[in-house]
């Protein structure tokens, strides 16, 4: 019975995360913002609901899968956003009007006058 309520707490934290990162995708203003809200929110959410996975059915097995899916998910959602972060700065796709440092502008700069 406790189990079965933890397991529901999880799933439902989960889902919830998963829903503020897609509310987040029409709220915020520019592609990398809303880039760091899907990927922080949804892993975060793909771990919960893992682990409540993970709790209701108690078996090596479901373990195990979910366990590789954690490490993939892990794996592969910060190179993702990282290649889609650059390449809307290749493309110059536009900023936030408050936007007050961007670190691969001074990197572009400074490969444009043969350093680095």
């Amino acid at each position: 019975m406790m189990t079965e309520w933890l397991a529901s707490i999880l799933l439902i934290l989960g889902a919830g995360f998963i829903l503020l990162s897609s509310i987040g995708m029409f709220r915020f203003p520019d592609l990398y913002i809303r880039m760091h809200a899907t990927t922080k929110a949804s892993t975060l959410g793909i771990l919960l609901i893992l682990m409540g996975i993970c709790i209701y059915f108690p078996s090596l097995s479901v373990f195990l899968k979910s366990f590789f899916i954690l490490i993939y998910v892990f794996l592969t959602t910060p190179v993702a956003s990282h290649m889609i972060g650059r390449a809307g700065h290749l493309i110059k796709v536009p900023k936030w009007e408050k936007t007050f440092r961007d670190d691969l502008e001074k990197e572009d700069a400074g490969k444009k006058h043969g350093e680095g």
